[in-house]
């Protein structure tokens, strides 16, 4: 299990942020379906000016949400798994954007 500490080192992994750009960009398109909600379409267009601010709230949900496993399984992390775990909050980071 990660400790606190090891954590918190991990908001500055420049390698799982840059995972966590292309993901949130993924999730965002995979959003587009032709009936997105005003919030969705906000969120959507936010996200493809700049990634990074959603990126940064989605890694941090992350890494609270695999903080029993070891620094390592985290940072080895495949791109399939980091984008599940980024595709199941998109909803709460739509609403957080939205001010829900």
């Amino acid at each position: 299990m990660a400790t606190y500490q090891e954590l918190r080192s991990l908001f500055n992994d420049s390698d799982m942020m840059e995972k966590m750009d292309v993901a949130v960009v993924i999730a965002a398109n995979n959003l587009i379906t032709g009936t997105e909600t005003a919030a969705d379409k906000a969120w959507i267009s936010s996200v493809l000016a700049n990634p990074r601010p959603e990126a940064e709230k989605a890694m941090l949900v992350v890494l609270a949400e695999n903080s029993g496993l070891e620094v390592s399984a985290i940072q080895s992390a495949t791109d399939s798994a980091i984008q599940n775990n980024v595709n199941t909050i998109v909803p709460i980071l739509v609403d957080a954007f939205a001010g829900v």
